[in-house]
């Protein structure tokens, strides 16, 4: 295949994932739970601070970049889904949401960004090599990454079925450990990387929340 018909084929796909996500918008009730939103919520609290500026990657509805804009943070939140984006400007007016493109580099400069996070999202990319060289160029030297995603140790993936977690239809496409994200923030050049599991029994957790530097 040629080059242009690869670039072609690429697009006509990136446009069908945008298509599902925009539709998914659609479809998902105006009043969402976000699994675990308190403790995620929480970590957050931690890590941020006044005056930074900070990047919202997956922002959803828009209610952590508000908490970021709460706590003094220069936030900006961005989506894949214009659906998405309607209904955080809706309920968050006056903050900064942005549409990014699916499969392109992400609208800013180079080192933009003291703090990206990243709650729920990484599971859901297809090229993560592409998206977490993006996502460690808009940070800032010493800059710090968030990032939380379900957790799929062995036993729960046992129990369980990976059945349950990776459904044929839905929209998870990476199945992450505690090991396996520590491994893939330490490929692409992050340091200081930490990697806790967290929620219920200890060899069942269901949560991982990761943080490292640029």
């Amino acid at each position: 295949m040629s080059r242009s018909g690869r670039t072609e084929r690429r697009a006509r796909y990136g446009r069908s994932i945008k298509d599902y996500y925009e539709e998914l918008w659609e479809r998902l009730p105006d009043e969402l739970e976000p699994p675990s939103f308190e403790r995620r919520l929480a970590f957050l609290r931690e890590e941020v601070r006044s005056g930074e500026r900070v990047l919202d990657v997956g922002c959803g509805t828009g209610e952590f970049t508000a908490a970021l804009a709460e706590a003094g943070a220069d936030a900006i939140g961005v989506e894949v889904a214009e659906a998405a984006l309607e209904r955080a400007r809706a309920r968050h007016p006056g903050l900064d949401f942005r549409l990014v493109p699916l499969e392109g580099p992400l609208p800013f400069e180079d080192g933009a960004f003291a703090l990206v996070w990243a709650s729920e999202v990484i599971e859901h990319v297809t090229d993560t090599a592409r998206w977490l060289s993006e996502v460690r160029r808009v940070l800032a030297p010493a800059g710090r990454l968030l990032v939380t995603t379900p957790s799929h140790g062995r036993l729960r993936v046992a129990l369980g079925g990976v059945e349950r977690y990776s459904e044929p239809l839905g929209d998870h496409l990476h199945l992450y450990t505690q090991r396996s994200l520590r491994m893939l923030l330490d490929e692409f050049g992050f340091a200081d990387v930490e990697v806790r599991s967290v929620e219920g029994p200890p060899l069942l957790r269901r949560s991982l929340f990761a943080r490292a530097m640029r």
